[in-house]
């Protein structure tokens, strides 16, 4: 039989798109308020990869992955995806968002992403979200999946990833945490 324990804590991950640099920074300054100081930030990077945020927030849209030094509770994950909801909520204008902040969780295994929508491959969390298993880690590197979006399996993604993901098994470590559980 297994033993039930509490798994490591996991690295938090923010995804900022928006048509300006300004929003993003305003955002991520919201978030550094309530998540901690940043970490690691990519430099800011065209999102060119669909057209689905198009008619919300314009054309030419930017995007920024931001990284938390704290690291949180893998059952954190939804409440954290609720306040980014109402993050975004509060950088409205006149009913549209002018940010999108997706939240997930990096851990030595994985990188799963929290969403309101369903699919086939999500599990329900609780309170309208999902999470959404993204890339998995094998054989010394990220893997996406069928379902992984393309941008999250971009050279430039994935190589801000297993960086983070070294950071992230360093902390572990120097905190004593080990990766199979507490």
């Amino acid at each position: 039989m297994s033993e039930l324990k509490k798994p490591p804590r996991a690295c938090l991950v923010i995804s900022l798109i928006a048509g300006t640099e300004d929003i993003i920074s305003k955002a991520m300054d919201c978030l550094a308020g309530t998540y901690g100081p940043v970490m690691f930030r990519t430099p800011l990077m065209p999102f060119d990869w669909t057209s689905y945020y198009e008619r919300e927030f314009g054309k030419n849209l930017v995007r920024r992955f931001v990284v938390f030094k704290e690291l949180v509770e893998q059952a954190r994950l939804t409440e954290i995806k609720l306040e980014v909801h109402r993050q975004e909520q509060r950088f409205s204008s006149n009913g549209k968002r002018l940010v999108n902040i997706d939240p997930g969780i990096l851990t030595a295994e994985r990188l799963v992403l929290a969403t309101g929508k369903n699919f086939t491959h999500r599990i329900y969390l609780g309170k309208g979200v999902f999470a959404d298993l993204t890339l998995v880690f094998q054989k010394g590197r990220f893997d996406m999946l069928p379902w992984t979006y393309p941008d999250y399996a971009s050279r430039d993604a994935l190589e801000f990833l297993e960086q983070v993901r070294t950071w992230y098994l360093n902390m572990l470590k120097a905190e004593g945490e080990n990766r199979s559980g507490r």
